[in-house]
């Protein structure tokens, strides 16, 4: 059985700031670089499509869905499993 893929999205630092509070709950801020991880992506129309996965207050299944303009993300890296992105 594989891992699911998830990928890591680099936004480019203005574009953080721009965003401003309502992005920060979904930032990973590890030394590798603060980044958003999701399940999928979708990045063939002008804005740029992220899907997280998460859960609720009771448990629940949900997803979330950002969409922001393509020129505000810097890198998109594919990853397998939930682990941290770093170099051992």
């Amino acid at each position: 059985m594989t891992d699911p893929k998830n990928y890591a999205v680099f936004l480019y630092p203005q574009a953080i700031e721009a965003l401003g509070e309502p992005i920060k709950p979904y930032l990973r801020d590890v030394p590798g670089g603060p980044h958003i991880v999701c399940s999928e992506i979708d990045a063939s129309g002008a804005l740029f499509e992220m899907t997280l996965a998460g859960k609720g207050p009771n448990g629940e299944s949900l997803e979330l869905e950002i969409m922001l303009p393509t020129s505000m993300v810097r890198l998109v890296m594919s990853m397998h499993g939930e682990h941290e992105i770093g170099f051992v």
